[in-house]
């Protein structure tokens, strides 16, 4: 068998008098039987080609399972009168939401399970099963919850689901007492449903051609989707459109975003007649968002917005529409400090925060007139990820908190304000006797070649030699100002007990370092993306942590444009990439406004339509159309058919230029998802399975392949 070859039908396209051939744009038509069996053709190739990997990837499918606790609970999370929680049940490929009444409203600790609770049995006394999953996924491929809500007086849940993978949700409403699901159905929606606090309607949003949230509905019971209210149209074809709810209950939120600019609409639901009205208005480049507060027993907004400088600011302001000017200042611009979020209680404040590419939690505490203390919450490793969630409830005298580490399983943290006393309520269990000492941590500084310090995550065998022998997965993004901070993870262990090791490159177009390093990795200055990411892996050959033949590369959706663009600037530094869902037909989609995000993304990379400067700049970098005449190492590049985020297309395309135009090994395979969308597929056994076929890959590539877990029995 050989590696399956796309017919070549050249269309062309002139752009600011360049002309552009494209001899495989054909295959972006998945109607089309010969795209679906040109896509068949390259998984049979693929599955062929890997054939040898099948006992590896049993192994790690059956790793990866036996260190996971397939029956096990979340920490419940108290709202109003109940305790809400998942369960997840061994052989089941999705979990279930579940919840109990609370038993006393002064206690603050959520109810820890029996341990011995069979699978068919209540985790807790008294428990209510709200959605069992594995039942509504029963008959589909794929299956996708979109989010579920309860009405504020518990009597109501509506949630959304896909079961197609293309992110186009249904929502249903489930009554909690007679377990009778309502003739209401909301088709088309995007996510799922802010219910208003009368529990007679919720609002919804709904995207238009282009895939872009532009229009927020309001739904009342009873009633048909035709009948709904249109609350809200964006028509800047640049801005999305979302809508939440206070944590406080009172107010209704409406945000219209784009890359660099918000604006919010605010409806106070004790005076739901005078309707959402424009809080300040947008100004371009300006970006704030509003969180509800009482301080020194006033109502007030806090807004956190980047008015007085790029690592945003704190103001106080009233409750009315209030313009930019008439904000107090309430916590100050740092030039060190990037201000992520702020969440507002009765009686403190918890903001997210970051500094030196490493996440911090603060609080402020709360007293009848201000702000009477100011801290952190803090731990002692060297390379952490800290953050708040799951703190749904205004007068909570405690704040939940998350913690991890590359090598130490995420833990679930409760901290009483009152007492300033932290409580671990649980750590992700990893079966089979792990041990975080095993591993060893570090944080590393790679130089560009601009001199800018580029922070490295790092987590080894704690006995891995510093000799250029240890094999190495790097991993980066690099877009939108996400930061990548480090996390565990169960499957990452096949890596680790076979004598790999795995890096994040922190590197600019994410926000690791503040606004700057998003600023500095995006539009006329993406290059440094890619450079980045190139100097994070010549660092790790430079100090010996690894070698050129020992370093994988792997990335996805806009980390999938970083490995194609790194893949053909530097393609001697590495000995495979991994693409996941790859936007590496950049200027393709960047030039076709009718493609799904396109025009909200002109602030990420720029207008090549109607820009001959950004056409250029993109055009250099863009992965497809530098294919060359390279000998690349092997690439093994993953999508999904029913992507509506990075469409198939461009890891099809990319695959066949590979071929066309590479010399030497000329080893790429394509692996394309059927049924499944950006996220890739769905239920747990199935994730599973996908992430041992690409880490049995990886591990081929580090000449790891024959070797066993040291954990293996």
């Amino acid at each position: 068998m050989q590696p399956p070859i796309a017919d070549r039908r050249p269309s062309s396209a002139t752009h600011h008098g360049i002309t552009l051939v494209d001899e495989y744009e054909w295959l972006r038509d998945k109607e089309d039987p010969a795209v679906l069996a040109h896509l068949e053709a390259e998984n049979a190739w693929t599955e062929q080609r890997t054939a040898h990997l099948a006992r590896l990837r049993e192994s790690i499918f059956a790793e990866i399972k036996a260190r996971t606790l397939e029956t096990d609970l979340s920490v419940p999370t108290r709202i109003r009168g109940h305790w809400y929680y998942s369960r997840s049940f061994e052989g089941k490929e999705y979990g279930a939401s579940c919840r109990v009444p609370v038993a006393d409203p002064e206690d603050w600790t959520p109810p820890v399970p029996a341990t011995d609770a069979h699978v068919d049995q209540p985790a807790l006394p008294g428990e209510e099963i709200l959605l069992d999953l594995n039942e509504l996924a029963a008959g589909h491929d794929f299956f996708s919850l979109g989010g579920s809500s309860i009405s504020l007086d518990g009597a109501r849940l509506a949630w959304s689901s896909d079961v197609v993978g293309d992110e186009r949700y249904t929502i249903r409403v489930l009554d909690l007492a007679t377990r009778e699901v309502l003739a209401d159905e909301i088709t088309g929606v995007l996510g799922g449903a802010t219910w208003h606090p009368d529990g007679q309607s919720f609002f919804y949003t709904t995207v238009d051609e282009s895939w872009r949230a532009d229009k927020i509905w309001r739904h009342r019971l009873g009633t048909s989707q035709d009948s709904d209210e249109l609350v809200f149209h964006e028509t800047d074809a640049r801005f999305w459109v979302g809508v939440g709810r206070t944590r406080s209950d009172r107010f209704v939120m409406i945000v219209s975003g784009a890359k660099t600019t918000s604006e919010y609409r605010v409806l106070d639901t004790t005076d739901d007649a005078a309707g959402f009205q424009v809080y300040a208005e947008r100004e371009s480049g300006v970006e704030y968002s509003l969180e509800h507060a009482v301080i020194g027993g006033q109502d007030c907004f806090l807004v956190l917005h980047n008015g007085g400088g790029p690592n945003f600011e704190v103001a106080r302001a009233p409750i009315t529409p209030t313009p930019r000017a008439d904000w107090a200042p309430f916590i100050e611009h740092d030039a060190q400090v990037r201000l992520d979020d702020v969440d507002a209680f009765a009686t403190h404040l918890v903001v997210h925060q970051r500094s030196q590419g490493l996440t911090q939690l603060r609080i402020l505490e709360l007293d009848g007139i201000g702000v009477a203390d100011d801290y952190q919450v803090e731990f002692a490793d060297e390379v952490y990820t800290i953050g708040s969630g799951g703190n749904p409830e205004f007068d909570q005298p405690v704040v939940r908190l998350g913690y991890t580490t590359l090598a130490r399983p995420g833990s679930v943290h409760s901290y009483d304000v009152r007492t300033r006393e932290l409580q671990l309520l649980k750590e992700t269990p990893v079966l089979g006797g792990y041990d975080a000492a095993d591993y060893t941590e570090r944080r590393l500084w790679a130089t560009a070649p601009d001199g800018v310090r580029v922070p490295i995550s790092l987590v080894l065998p704690k006995d891995a030699p510093q000799d250029g022998t240890t094999p190495i997965l790097l991993y980066g993004y690099g877009a939108y100002e996400a930061s990548i901070d480090p996390y565990f993870s169960i499957a990452r262990l096949s890596l680790l007990d076979r004598g790999a090791g795995f890096a994040i490159a922190h590197i600019r177009g994410g926000g690791e370092m503040g606004r700057h390093w998003y600023d500095d990795g995006k539009l006329e200055h993406k290059q440094n993306t890619f450079t980045d990411f190139i100097a994070c892996a010549r660092h790790l050959v430079e100090e010996q942590w690894t070698s050129p033949d020992r370093i994988v590369a792997e990335g996805g959706s806009a980390g999938g444009l970083l490995i194609g663009a790194v893949a053909n600037q530097a393609p001697e530094l590495f000995a495979g990439f991994v693409a996941q869902v790859p936007f590496v037909d950049i200027l393709t989609t960047m030039l076709d406004s009718s493609l799904p995000l396109t025009v909200l993304e002109y602030e990420e990379w720029g207008n090549p339509e109607g820009d001959p400067e950004a056409f250029a700049r993109i055009r250099d970098y863009a992965p497809y159309e530098n294919v060359a005449a390279v000998d690349y190492p092997p690439i093994l590049a993953e999508t999904s058919l029913n992507d509506t985020r990075v469409l198939y297309v461009e890891a099809a395309k990319w695959v066949a230029r590979l071929r066309e135009r590479a010399v030497g090994r000329r080893d790429f395979l394509l692996r394309t998802e059927m049924a499944a969308g950006h996220g890739g597929v769905s239920g747990r056994y199935k994730a599973w399975t996908d992430r041992a076929f690409s880490l049995a890959w990886i591990l081929d590539r580090m000449g790891l392949a024959e070797v066993p877990s040291r954990t293996s029995s």
